[in-house]
């Protein structure tokens, strides 16, 4: 009863053979062999030797049927995209299951230039796609796709992408899979056809761009894992192969070869389990509680540190992750990595003393002092410090004492500091330290109670890969308004338990590893998002063999890679993207109009972002469709209040609804005009100077740029809110009862529908009775107002916002590209009043809807000490006095930030910052704002207050965007004086 795993590494492919009769045995876990191999150019080569070694070690017969699996976790796929190999990637025909929808937002808009040339080979969007509460948008038609066969035909290419909107949502298989049979019938078996709900998780582009990854790789995977089975051939075994995957479970060779993203980087993830494995640990109590433990693999060059969490698997990355400059959003291991191995050169400079980030890598036994090497490296501190057994200790008697202690002082506060970035309460942690490399860590760390390091550690990612569980996950949105949230969640949970045992799996086994409940902003059907995954141990039939799951062999012939792989980049190293250097760069002013640039535009995003205080919406798919407007040959002006006459009319337009439908049904500036276009013809042409955002937050807070040059004019330098707010009457021309604030005013589906609402009782009606009318239309539509007066625009809105945004953008940019992210909330103050309130870890999160809207509460646990040193020079000092290390900062939210308590110890709190200022909360590691429904376990963040416009600050407008709006009884306590912001134009022109 034998067990084989293989992890490939950049460096070396270690391998191990697990007799799972012993896996209780303390001393050896089960291990009954190992051995690792120099990674060779064609891996195949050096997994072969690798197994063939672990099998003659454990005198296992390779024929006897004792080995139940092979398992291998390899980084060969992600490194394919990474290099831009154009060798192992094909060109892809891209077809979107999505009209009249997405047009102005085509496939392949983010892709980095030489990645694109790549893989572009054909795009489409045709009829097809779901709603959010699971209708179709348009039935699939099979002349459409007939006429795209007869194309994709006609170009040669042989690996196809079908995506249609909300397809996580198809339970009856009417969209992607209708689809994919259709393109069977019409190619036959010699195309690869990939649907994208069998890659991604809900966010159209994310999931397109993972599947876009995963066909452009598709024929280099099957050729690769031909090679694993020839390899298993010449072995004589006779056992089902497996492929780790990204969340730490398995996948069989023929999903593998089908869906090979899901492996990109299982490597880490099988670091982490292997090293709880050898441990002995269970992190999971007896009375059902548990606790998360840090596993830090410590390499040549890097030491990665991941969590992971009660269920005995890695905590997932949040939101979305890149790949090769490409966003995709499948299930990536969240895990931290600095430039610390084994092979870190040490470099003496006078008294200063530096470890890395540089390493002299798999040439440490050529280059390093205890290898007769004239390299000082972190191995040889470890060894003059007393570590035996490795290399020639003489070789580093004349490091002196001054060094040694310097350079270990510096070690130990790099793995100090990644380690409790990593934490998730500041309590002193567990720390698992595996890799070849662990030898350089000290002994004692602060912020760890206690340091473990197993047996066979050096090996630990090929132990994770070889007693890796199948896995089944389920990640659907359910309609749950007249049903039971308890009885949906049980049937879910057989579905995934099947999923499961479907691939593979033990049915006796099976257990439900993961729950995640995410209810949807904006909708009145409490549409929620229920993520479920179930893992169990691979299945084992009565005669003592497992089920076969082997890959269908082709009868092309495999061709083995011999020669070095070479990166290949068509447009230079940086993958065809010009390098801006955000400080200095200065945008274009021509006779008081701003003419953006895409700069200008990802600076906007940003600053949107963060003025939209954790709702709104992602404004990245506007900003997409906004460049590509750019890159299309138009233009994108700006243009202040000063130039437009009182009288001359504003135009305003702007999406409503959710932020996941958005995600999914992305809209573009066209249904917007058609809504206002309407509008027009029933009150009448008016001369219009400029659009306008009711909203500078989030998602709409660009939708005025994306519009003006629909209508040839200019946007305005400002908006009527200041922020982003959940309630179409709470926009400042409503709150000062102006007329023509919120009706009459048009709604649009963008699929041929619109309605006027001509007349209402109040502004509140507007509220309601769009938002109806908007869940009929799929909870997302273009939404138009009357144009106002430039005098009530500018009197009665928030001038210069987009200003705003810019500089908020672009002080986040220069920042990052400085990497000094700790100094970003520093120059955010430094560009409107405010506070940094709280650095800190998310140590809770509860969210439940209501009338519609998604209320919640998220919980920071306060960050280490020697951490709170960095923290902004401006921050209010009072304030930071009454703090210690055990508050809690509590904030409460309806789709959008409301208040931000801290909690003392004793459970007294006092109000930080409160509406209408703003309360944003930042990812510490990107510097990046997060939207409510980001906001996960464990996310490092930091938390400011702007000081909000004072139109909201007045009696009225405290009584609709204040306290008491949100059922909050606290009094409104000024973060802040607001500072009108510089306009972009008058600084620059």
């Amino acid at each position: 009863m034998y067990r084989i795993g293989v992890d490939v590494g950049g460096t070396n492919t270690d391998g191990v053979i697990l007799d799972i009769r012993k896996s209780s045995d303390p001393q050896t876990r089960g291990v009954v062999a190992f051995y690792k191999h120099a990674t060779t150019v064609n891996v195949t080569g050096g997994i072969e030797v690798a197994v063939k070694n672990v099998l003659d070690q454990a005198g296992v017969d390779p024929a006897s049927g004792q080995v139940l699996s092979l398992t291998i976790g390899t980084t060969h796929f992600i490194n394919a995209v990474v290099q831009s190999d154009t060798r192992r990637l094909s060109k892809v025909a891209v077809i979107r299951l999505a009209a009249p929808y997405t047009a102005e937002c085509p496939s392949f808009i983010d892709f980095p230039p030489n990645l694109k040339k790549i893989m572009n080979g054909h795009t489409a969007i045709v009829s097809g796609g779901h709603q959010i509460d699971g209708r179709l948008i348009n039935p699939v038609l099979e002349s459409e796709l007939v006429e795209q066969a007869t194309q994709i035909r006609a170009k040669g290419l042989k690996d196809i992408v079908l995506v249609g909107v909300f397809s996580p949502l198809d339970v009856s298989g009417d969209a992607e899979y209708a689809a994919r049979d259709i393109f069977r019938r019409e190619f036959g078996p010699r195309v690869n056809i990939v649907c994208s709900r069998d890659v991604g998780q809900i966010g159209l582009l994310e999931r397109e761009n993972a599947s876009i990854l995963n066909a452009s790789i598709t024929s280099f995977a099957q050729r690769t894992i031909r090679g694993f089975e020839n390899a298993m051939t010449r072995l004589g075994l006779v056992c089902p192969l497996y492929i780790t995957q990204n969340d730490g479970t398995l996948t069989t060779a023929a999903e593998a070869a089908r869906l090979p993203v899901k492996t990109f980087s299982s490597g880490a993830t099988n670091s982490m389990r292997g090293a709880s494995y050898l441990a002995g640990i269970d992190l999971k109590k007896k009375d059902g509680t548990g606790k998360s433990m840090l596993v830090a693999d410590v390499g040549g060059t890097t030491t990665d540190v991941g969590v992971l969490l009660p269920s005995g698997f890695p905590r997932q990355a949040a939101a979305f992750i890149e790949v090769g400059g490409v966003r995709t959003n499948f299930a990536m291991p969240d895990v931290n990595s600095i430039g610390l191995g084994g092979g870190s050169r040490i470099r003496v400079d006078g008294s200063k003393v530096a470890v890395g980030p540089d390493s002299v890598g798999h040439y440490l036994t050529r280059d390093s002092r205890v290898f007769s090497g004239d390299i000082l490296t972190a191995t040889d501190i470890s060894v003059r410090g007393g570590v035996n057994g490795i290399g020639d200790s003489s070789q580093v008697a004349d490091v002196s004492d001054e060094v040694l202690e310097k350079a270990g002082r510096v070690i130990k506060r790099l793995v100090e500091n990644v380690v409790d970035q990593m934490k998730t309460s500041p309590e002193d942690c567990s720390l698992l330290l595996v890799g070849g490399g662990s030898i350089i860590i000290p002994p004692q760390l602060d912020g760890v109670k206690e340091i473990l390091i197993p047996p066979f550690h050096s090996v630990a990612n090929a132990v994770g890969a070889a007693i890796a569980n199948i896995s089944g996950e389920i990640d659907t949105i359910e309609i749950l308004q007249g049903k039971s949230l308890d009885d949906t969640l049980s049937r879910i949970k057989k579905e995934a338990i099947a999923k499961a045992v479907e691939g593979g799996a033990d049915e006796s086994s099976a257990r439900i590893a993961e729950i995640n409940i995410l209810p949807v902003q904006y909708v009145t059907n409490q549409a929620t998002r229920i993520i479920i995954r179930a893992v169990g141990e691979i299945g084992v039939r009565e005669s003592g063999s497992t089920t076969s799951f082997r890959f269908e062999r082709s009868q092309e012939q495999v061709v083995e890679e011999t020669e070095t792989v070479q990166q290949v980049l068509e447009e230079g190293a940086d993958g065809g993207n010009v390098k801006i250097d955000y400080d200095a760069y200065r945008p274009k002013i021509i006779d008081d109009e701003w003419h953006l640039t895409e700069t200008d535009l990802f600076f906007i995003m940003e600053g949107c972002g963060i003025l939209g205080t954790g709702g709104g919406g992602s404004p990245y798919p506007t900003f997409l469709m906004c460049r590509q407007v750019l890159l299309d040959g138009r233009s994108i002006r700006i243009i202040d209040h000063t130039s437009i006459p009182d009288d001359g009319y504003i135009v305003r337009g702007e999406e409503m609804g959710s932020p996941s439908v958005s995600n999914e049904r992305i809209m573009g500036g066209a249904p917007i005009m058609a809504a206002g276009k309407e509008l027009a013809g029933f009150l009448g042409g008016k001369k219009l100077w400029a659009t306008v955002c009711d909203e500078i937050g989030g998602g709409n807070g660009m939708k005025s740029l994306l519009t003006a040059p629909l209508y040839g004019i200019p946007a305005l330098d400002g908006d009527l809110m200041g922020r982003a707010y959940p309630l179409l009457h709470q926009v400042l021309p409503a709150v000062k009862n102006r007329p023509n604030a919120l009706y009459p005013c048009s709604l649009c589906d963008g699929d041929g529908n619109i309605i006027i609402l001509s007349k209402v009782k109040n502004d509140f009606y507007v509220e309601s009775l769009m938002r109806t009318v908007t869940t009929e239309m799929g909870s997302s539509a273009a939404f138009c107002t009357p144009p106002l007066a430039l005098k009530d625009a500018r009197d009665f809105g928030v001038p210069r916002c987009l200003s705003q945004a810019w500089r908020l953008g672009r002080a986040v940019a220069v920042c990052r590209q400085r990497n000094d992210l700790k100094g970003i909330p520093n120059e955010i103050l430094k560009l409107q009043t405010g506070a940094c309130l709280f650095v800190g870890k998310i140590i809770g999160v509860t969210r439940e809807v209501r009338a519609g809207f998604t209320w919640g509460e998220v919980r920071i646990a306060r960050l280490l000490d020697d951490e709170l040193e960095h923290a902004p020079s401006n921050t209010d000092v009072s304030r930071a006095a009454e703090e210690d290390k055990d508050d809690i900062m509590i904030i409460p939210f309806q789709n959008e930030n409301l208040v931000a308590y801290i909690e003392k110890p004793d459970g007294s709190r006092r109000v930080a910052a409160i509406v209408p200022d703003l309360i944003t909360i930042l990812d510490s590691q990107s510097g990046s704002h997060l939207g409510t429904q980001m906001y996960m376990y464990g996310l490092r963040v930091t938390v400011i207050a702007l000081a909000g416009s004072p139109l909201w600050t007045t009696e009225e407008g405290l009584k609709i965007g204040g306290p008491t709006a949100f059922g909050i009884d606290e009094p409104y306590v000024s973060i802040g004086e607001y500072k009108t912001p510089r306009s972009v134009i008058e600084e620059y022109r």
